[in-house]
Parts: C-alpha cells; sequence; structure tokens
C-alpha cells in the first residue's frame, strides 16, 4: 500500500520519476546509530549522513530527549519582532564556536536559504555603503550552493542550473580547483584559479560584491578538493580587494572535515559564513548566516531610513530545531568529537586508498570524512563512463543489496557517513563499496 501511495502521489527530489515508478521503492522506518531501517526490516547503513546531514547518529537518546522537552514548552514562535529562548542561546553558542568577527547570527531553514541571506546581505551591504554598483559575485564552475534562484545564479553545475538560466542573475564564473581532470599539479590548478580571480577583480573594479565558494571540498560538484592554501590565498585577494568574501560551510561545518568549521584549517574568518546540515544533527532543518559587525553596523539607521534587512522566513529560529542543535554542540563538547574523529578520518583514508587496485576507479578525493569515488571507463587516458550506463546508479544498487546507502554524483560515490560511526561499521560500509564496485564495473 505504501509503495503505491509513494508512486501515486510523491514527486520525489533530483529523481527521474519514470524511472522510480519502474523500481520498488526503499521505505525508511526508523534507524538506530549508523543504520537506517526500512519497513520490511532490512538495514542499511547510512553511507551519506542521510544527505549530508546526520552527525551523532539515528534515533540518539539526548536529541531525541532535547526535541522532547522543548515541544512540551512550545513548537513554534515567531522571531519577526519577538525571540525566544533556544534561539537566543544558539545564537550565542554559534559566535563561540565560529571564527572570531563572526559576531551576528541570522536563521533560515536551509542550506539554499543561508546562502539566499549571506547573497541579499552582501548585495544590500553596498548598497548602504554608497556603492550599488558592487552587484556580481564571484564564483566557481561546478559549484553548488542550493537550488532557489540566488543560490543558483553563483552555481556552477549546468546539468542542475542551465534550464533555469533565464532566471539567474548575472555572476562571475571562474575555473574550478579540479586536480585530477586538469592532469596538473595541484599548485598549478591553485595558480590557475587564482589568476582567474585577480583577472575578475581587475576586470570588474568597484562591481564585485563577494566572492562565494565552497571551503576545501566542492560537494555536488564532484566531491572536488581544493589545493592547500586555495582557501587562505582566496581570502587574501578578498581582503585586499576590499570585497566581501562568503563561505558556505553547509556540507563542511560541523565537523566534517575534521575541524568544526573547514575555513579554520587555513585559519581564515569570512565576511559571512552559512551553515545548515549538521546544525541540528540531522534532526530538523535549521539553517544559519553569520555575519562580520562591520556588515551588521551598515544595516542600522533610522526607520525611515530604510537600511532594514528585508528578509525572512516563517520558521527561523524555530525553538524545537534550536533546542536540538543546543544539544547537538553539547554532545560534541562532553565527547571530546573532534579529537575523537581524528582517528576515525586517518582508518578512512587508508581504507579509501586500496580502491585504486579497482581497475575503474580513476580518482579517490578525501577530505576529512568525506569523499568521492570517481568512477571511469578507462583510467588511462580519463574516459568517463557515458552517462546511460548510469555506472554510480548501479554502484549504489548493488550497495543497497548488500546493506549501505550510497548515492551517486554521475560515476562519482559519494561515502559521507555520520561522525559517530564506529571503526567496524566503516569498515563494513567501505567493504561494501568496493565488493559493489568490482561486481558492476567487471
Amino acid at each position: 500500500m505504501l509503495t503505491a501511495w509513494d508512486k501515486r502521489y510523491l514527486w520525489h527530489p533530483f529523481t527521474q520519476m519514470r524511472d522510480w515508478i519502474e523500481e520498488e521503492p526503499v521505505i525508511i522506518e526508523r534507524g538506530e546509530g549508523s543504520y537506517l531501517i526500512d519497513i520490511e526490516g532490512h538495514r542499511y547503513i547510512d553511507g551519506t549522513a542521510s544527505m549530508w546531514t546526520n552527525v551523532h547518529g539515528h534515533n540518539r537518546a539526548e536529541l531525541n530527549a532535547a526535541l522532547k522537552t522543548q515541544v512540551d514548552k512550545i513548537a513554534h514562535a515567531t522571531l519577526l519582532g519577538y525571540s525566544n529562548i533556544p534561539a537566543i542561546y544558539l545564537a550565542k553558542k554559534l559566535v563561540e564556536l565560529t571564527p572570531a568577527g563572526l559576531n551576528k547570527v541570522f536563521y533560515s531553514d536551509n542550506g539554499s536559504t543561508a546562502v539566499e541571506v549571506a547573497l541579499k546581505m552582501a548585495y544590500q551591504y553596498w548598497q548602504h555603503k554608497g556603492q550599488p554598483q558592487r552587484k556580481l559575485f564571484i564564483h566557481f564552475d561546478k559549484a553548488y550552493h542550493g537550488d532557489t534562484v540566488g543560490a543558483m545564479s553563483v552555481g556552477g553545475i549546468d546539468s542542475f542550473h542551465t534550464t533555469f538560466d533565464s532566471l539567474l542573475f548575472k555572476g562571475i564564473r571562474v575555473s574550478a580547483p579540479e586536480i585530477y581532470r586538469s592532469l596538473d599539479a595541484p599548485e598549478t590548478v591553485k595558480a590557475r584559479c587564482l589568476k582567474d580571480i585577480k583577472r575578475a577583480l581587475v576586470q570588474h573594479t568597484q562591481q564585485i560584491a563577494g566572492i562565494i565558494l565552497e571551503p576545501l571540498i566542492q560537494g555536488a560538484g564532484g566531491m572536488l578538493v581544493a589545493p592547500k592554501g586555495l582557501l587562505k590565498d582566496i581570502a587574501t585577494l578578498a581582503k585586499r580587494s576590499e570585497t566581501l568574501l562568503i563561505v558556505d560551510e553547509v556540507m563542511t561545518g560541523f565537523g566534517r572535515t575534521g575541524k568544526m568549521w573547514a575555513c579554520e584549517h587555513e585559519n581564515v574568518t569570512p565576511d559571512l559564513l552559512c551553515t545548515a546540515k549538521g546544525l541540528a544533527g540531522g534532526y530538523l532543518p535549521l539553517a544559519a548566516t553569520l555575519s562580520t559587525d562591520k556588515i551588521y553596523n551598515a544595516f542600522l539607521g533610522e526607520y525611515r531610513d530604510r537600511k532594514t534587512f528585508f528578509h525572512g522566513h516563517t520558521f527561523t529560529g524555530n525553538p524545537l530545531a534550536c533546542a536540538v542543535a543546543l544539544e547537538n554542540i553539547a554532545i560534541f563538547e562532553r565527547e571530546n568529537l573532534l579529537t575523537q574523529l581524528q582517528t576515525t578520518i586517518s582508518h578512512f583514508k587508508t581504507r579509501l586508498q586500496e580502491f585504486y587496485a579497482l581497475p575503474h576507479v580513476g580518482d579517490v578525493r578525501v577530505c576529512g570524512l568525506a569523499a568521492g569515488v570517481e568512477l571511469v571507463k578507462n583510467p588511462e587516458n580519463q574516459t568517463p563512463y557515458p552517462l546511460a550506463e548510469k555506472v554510480g546508479t548501479r554502484v549504489c544498487k548493488e550497495a543497497l543489496i548488500r546493506g549501505a546507502m550510497l548515492r551517486p554524483l554521475v560515476n562519482t560515490v559519494v561515502v559521507m557517513p555520520p561522525l559517530q560511526i564506529s571503526i567496524s561499521e566503516l569498515d563494513t560500509l567501505l567493504d561494501i563499496l568496493y565488493g559493489s564496485i568490482a561486481m558492476v564495473t567487471g
């Protein structure tokens, strides 16, 4: 009955529904730790942390308790003109956790909206500073910042965004820091990216509102790991050209790269930082955009000045989500998770090197507890598998049969389990992926 109703009534995201209705769907009923359990009782290791959100595992007692405690008080109260206790506590905690100088928190609901907020803040900031001509954003090829119109405008994945080109605002796309496909050394790739950004800053002097990027690793664009030092050098360029730096830590934040924030690896403090996904531990929709005082102060004025930031969401600062986020952070601190995570990350990287023994693995890209295994038809000349062969999809379907839930980015299989996954569970997950690749690629 559930399968029939799903196919009759639901429209799934990023899913070709013609294929969906011809297949038998997996319908998840519950979760336990690193495992998802379907309505038939089959167990699957959550190899994508439920779309990169889950931190401490499913059905975590402390997070459940935080949610239950808060719901007995109030489920929602608007932040438009009023406030609530969990939103205040969480804002204070986020300011303490993020790089020094990010002192103001603006809540929204998800990664896309966090990016929309940052873009609109940057845009309006320059109007208040008497430079309304600053309207352009520099962004990377193969970038992904979400699916709302502004977020798509600074994206760079043609298969996602080309359909909507006429809706998008103009930006400046620069080359992605892609090492494997370029056949160049990391330093050469870094130099090329920086050259593109410098050229844009020179050609469009006094027109750039900001530079936006995913720090250290581009997610949906293929799990592309940036050359070391690129983030720091871009931050230096932004400061030198007196433009704003926006870091999209939606995927990379909350320990995914081995530090709480990816930008900490290169001691970078951006002007605006976007976070979501792991913020509420994978429990509820919640996002935040953090700003420096410089940006916040530009919006202060008399009511008649119309300097107000006219943006908001119905469930901004939702007390339930904020209460869970606070407990999420408390678990990080009580269990010293970031320190414990280093052993898991080290093991993860070591095990993934074994995948190069498979003849159709072209590249393995790892950053913290996030990885992409790229499958190619011919590794010698990097010939990709044709889309029609659906190799990435077939590998993930084979993994599902073997007990792991994974997701492909075309021919790159993403591995991004909950941070609290045990070493033995991680080994099982990687063994399943290895066997699935071997089976499908022959």
